[in-house]
């Protein structure tokens, strides 16, 4: 009878050790996830890029790199005075783009190239006064007399040189599945805006295929997306029934939506009078061949097309009505990002447990 606690003794020693190493684990997840929740949080507070921002200055004004005045946007006076053509850096259906130097900062001159297309110019400036956010490239002065637009230059060009720039050594580092995602986030983030704006529901026609498509927007020296061309943004409007059409001719092609393409047949010949309006979602049919070029083929990025199959399928539906909102898009892409950086950050711990 004496030997009974000493018995019961050894029979429950074993059980406190795998208790105690269970409490360690538990408390090491714990803390992991405090931490990615830390990570997480300051990357959507930037990469998610909310349309307001303290950091905006009011309309009709902008402050440039460091410093912590804003200034009025630049009137006809003082761009013909102040700003330099250094050389031409771009040039479109629309206007030209010239590298220029404004109180030694390099900046954007552009300039209508063809009288015909006033009017796309007059309404990319319409559009680009109106959604000063952190989605768009930064307006710092405009002429309407001459057609000049001055924005803010970012040395890393468009989104056509992605490639290019990743295989620069400077940003080597940037070339991984994680970093790549965050620019699709980003990029839909463009759309999710662009969808929801101040001014309506906008639609990106400057997108018939994608090298075109990829020249609609900047990429910044910190890896952000900015929208930079405006020209061809139509207006939604369901309420009174308006519908858009991304110009007058044919459009084909897989990367353009079914409901771009001309309905009728070979045997019946093209009119644009003939030819059915559509909504926002054909940028929506465009998100997954957009996201393939982001993410490339880098290593993991097959395992993050699989997490993304569904919601890609659901973006290449036939009908636009079925096809997921860019809201649903980006809350979808965040959720994947959030579980593949957990999953690399914790690898083995569901085993384990």
């Amino acid at each position: 009878m004496e030997k009974k606690p000493h018995f019961v003794r050894r029979e429950f020693l074993p059980r406190e050790v795998p208790s105690i190493s269970l409490a360690l684990l538990l408390a090491a997840v714990l803390l992991l996830n405090a931490l990615l929740y830390l990570y997480l949080n300051k990357f959507y507070s930037s990469l998610g890029r909310v349309e307001t921002d303290a950091g905006l200055c009011p309309f009709g004004h902008f402050k440039l790199g460091a410093v912590k005045n804003c200034s009025p946007w630049l009137s006809c006076e003082a761009i013909n005075r102040e700003v330099r053509k250094l050389k031409c850096v771009g040039e479109g259906a629309v206007k030209k783009a010239f590298l220029s130097e404004w109180k030694e900062k390099k900046v954007v001159l552009s300039q209508l190239t063809n009288s015909e297309l006033k009017e796309d110019f007059l309404h990319g400036l319409k559009m680009l006064k109106a959604l000063q956010s952190k989605h768009v490239v930064r307006l710092l002065g405009y002429c309407e007399q001459q057609f000049t637009i001055l924005t803010e230059y970012h040395p890393l060009g468009s989104l056509r040189g992605l490639n290019e720039t990743l295989h620069i050594p400077k940003y080597k580092g940037m070339n991984s599945w994680h970093r790549r995602l965050m620019l699709a986030i980003d990029y839909v983030s463009v759309i999710r805006y662009l969808h929801n704006s101040p001014l309506g529901t906008l639609v990106m026609c400057d997108s018939n295929d994608l090298d075109k498509l990829l020249s609609q927007y900047l990429l910044t020296s910190d890896f952000h997306i900015l929208v930079n061309d405006l020209d061809a943004l139509p207006l939604v409007n369901r309420s009174a029934g308006r519908l858009v059409k991304c110009g007058h001719r044919e459009l084909q092609g897989e990367f353009v939506a079914p409901e771009q393409r001309w309905p009728y047949g070979e045997d019946v010949p093209f009119e644009d009078d003939l030819m059915p309006p559509y909504d926002e979602k054909t940028d929506i049919w465009k998100i997954p061949d957009v996201f393939n070029f982001f993410l490339g083929h880098v290593e993991g990025s097959d395992i993050v097309r699989l997490h993304l199959f569904d919601i890609h399928a659901a973006c290449k539906k036939k009908d636009p009505a079925e096809r997921p909102s860019a809201q649903e898009v980006l809350d979808t892409y965040r959720k994947v990002l959030t579980l593949l950086i957990r999953e690399a950050a914790m690898p083995g711990t569901r085993e384990m447990l």
